[in-house]
């Protein structure tokens, strides 16, 4: 949903955060303190570390998105390792992880497993756990399922149930113009136009909800030489063919029920030009006890790409403000 960047929220718990002006699109220190390839069920994923695990203030574990994504969408994340351990993984058949491409693999609960895997190699106690998008499911999985694991929980523009997602989108492709919303018709129906025509309706929907600023040249250096580009084959066999299509085996899921069984303080943070729009956070916030909704001016999905110092304070004055006293 769109907002009037300038009109205050009026809403419980929520905050609406002015984005900085002029940002420079600085690189963080990208080198991690520590990198290594942990064993997890089905084998075994690429984790790095920035920061100091030892530290007197818990680690956070950043959870990426896809299914199929990579560490490298948290790079603007990494000034946070100035004031505790910063967690990056690639889940299996992800980034630099390993990839058995076995879709028995493929399976919430597996993942769920996967970053309990991480914390106990680690040798973590607790730890802030933050879920973005597809992330944010396993993340919720994981609070539900190992509640003694962690500090707070943060969801970002999370995955909460693919009924809510789809609707959402819905919402959001009926503020595209009237064109670009006949080419989607047009290109899920049974004579579909050419594929540059169908790309380019959908690559205008990515640039109003998706991503507002193009990436960084550090980031995308920093990508190209890891080797890191979306998974397509885990996307498209849990999720679909692109964000507003579900066909995979993500389809009929539901996490909303587990909402209310969440202990640990509960952040949603989403961007006022989100895929999760402020009426659906809205919901999430009230149905998850205690839990609090900030949303950044000036950010779709990818919030942390598109205004990270504004991103990086508010999660850095939320850890800080659940670490144990």
């Amino acid at each position: 949903m769109e907002m009037d960047r300038r009109t205050t929220l009026a809403m419980a718990g929520a905050t609406l955060l002015s984005p900085a002006a002029a940002l420079a699109e600085t690189a963080p220190r990208l080198a991690p303190d520590r990198e290594l390839m942990v064993p997890v069920p089905g084998g075994r994923a690429y984790v790095r570390i920035n920061g100091d695990l030892a530290g007197p203030r818990p680690p956070v574990v950043m959870v990426h998105g896809g299914p199929g994504g990579s560490h490298g969408a948290f790079l603007p994340a990494l000034p946070l390792a100035r004031d505790r351990a910063v967690i990056l993984y690639d889940q299996l058949d992800c980034g630099l992880s390993e990839k058995p491409g076995d879709p028995a693999n493929w399976r919430v609960p597996r993942f769920v497993e996967e970053l309990e895997a991480i914390r106990a190699a680690l040798g973590v106690d607790r730890w802030h756990v933050l879920g973005h998008s597809w992330g944010g499911t396993v993340a919720l999985e994981y609070a539900a399922r190992q509640p003694e694991a962690l500090v707070s929980l943060v969801l970002q523009g999370p995955l909460i149930s693919t009924r809510a997602w789809m609707a959402d989108a819905a919402t959001l492709r009926a503020k595209l113009p009237a064109d670009v919303q006949a080419a989607l018709t047009a290109c899920e129906g049974a004579s579909p136009p050419p594929v540059a025509a169908c790309t380019a309706a959908v690559d205008a929907f990515y640039a109003r909800f998706w991503r507002l600023r193009p990436a960084p040249q550090w980031a995308i250096d920093y990508e190209q030489a890891h080797g890191l580009k979306l998974a397509a084959n885990l996307y498209n066999h849990m999720w679909g063919p692109n964000e507003f299509r579900a066909t995979g085996t993500l389809k009929d899921y539901d996490g909303e029920p587990l909402l209310k069984r969440v202990a640990a303080p509960t952040l949603f943070l989403i961007g006022d030009s989100d895929e999760v729009t402020p009426e659906t956070a809205r919901r999430f916030t009230a149905e998850t006890p205690g839990a609090r909704l900030e949303i950044i001016a000036g950010a779709a999905h990818r919030t942390q790409s598109d205004q990270p110092e504004v991103y990086n304070a508010a999660l850095s004055a939320w850890l800080a403000g659940h670490d144990p006293k």
